[in-house]
């Protein structure tokens, strides 16, 4: 199974400015380019900030508080505010990503770091991409024929390695895989649902496995459960 990568689904051709790009210009090259943000880089294209949409928004909503509310944040934003040029409403320093990175890492990145899109750089630090939010959500866009071959083919075949009863169907509709049939261990059956949960484009994994065998308390688990369907 072939672990979907950054460099799977970033764009590559990148539109990128320096830190000296005036601000009408910024706002034309998002109109022109229907982007939502640009990356800033230095004179070797090491990326430096990112100029968003938000960022060149504060010049119209700079409105002068009252003093007793001139916390941190706003003063920040009211420097933003008065740039003239991308190194001034840049937000820095960038969060980045390597093309190597999966795209499960990058969500969770993405995530944390409360951002929308990551430019991707090489191991030098050269720009070489940019990913979105939506470019890592093309991983659910996959034909279910492609998820189940990966399931069939690669994802389960480990996890059935010690199994002597191979009595297992697979069917993916939508992205949701519903795997059915009867299996001798349960720590298989639990083996099974983990795997398929990992498969590029999978959205979510039902399990009508029967198993013979509650193995668990013989692998270390404290958990019991009756014979039957897991």
């Amino acid at each position: 199974m072939r672990l979907w990568r950054v460099d799977d689904v970033m764009t590559k051709d990148v539109v990128a400015v320096r830190e000296d790009t005036p601000y009408r210009q910024l706002v034309d090259l998002l109109i022109s380019h229907r982007v939502s943000a640009v990356p800033v880089v230095d004179s070797v294209n090491h990326v430096v900030g990112v100029v968003s949409e938000a960022d060149l928004l504060l010049k119209m909503t700079d409105v002068p508080a009252p003093r007793f509310i001139l916390t941190p944040r706003y003063r920040h934003d009211r420097r933003k505010a008065h740039g003239r040029v991308a190194g001034n409403v840049m937000s820095a320093p960038a969060v980045t990503v390597l093309p190597s990175l999966s795209i499960a890492a990058a969500a969770r990145r993405m995530q944390r770091e409360n951002v929308k899109r990551l430019p991707v750089e090489d191991e030098l630090g050269v720009l070489v991409g940019i990913v979105t939010r939506s470019d890592l959500l093309k991983v659910h866009l996959r034909p279910d024929r492609e998820i189940r071959e990966d399931l069939a083919a690669e994802a389960l075949r480990d996890v059935l390695a010690g199994e002597g009863r191979r009595d297992l169907r697979v069917e993916v509709s939508e992205g949701r895989v519903t795997l059915t049939g009867r299996l001798h261990f349960r720590s298989t059956v639990d083996g099974i649902v983990r795997r398929a949960g990992t498969v590029p484009g999978v959205v979510g994994v039902t399990s009508e496995i029967a198993y013979d065998v509650d193995d668990r308390l013989a692998v270390g688990s404290d958990i019991g459960a009756p014979i039957g369907v897991a």
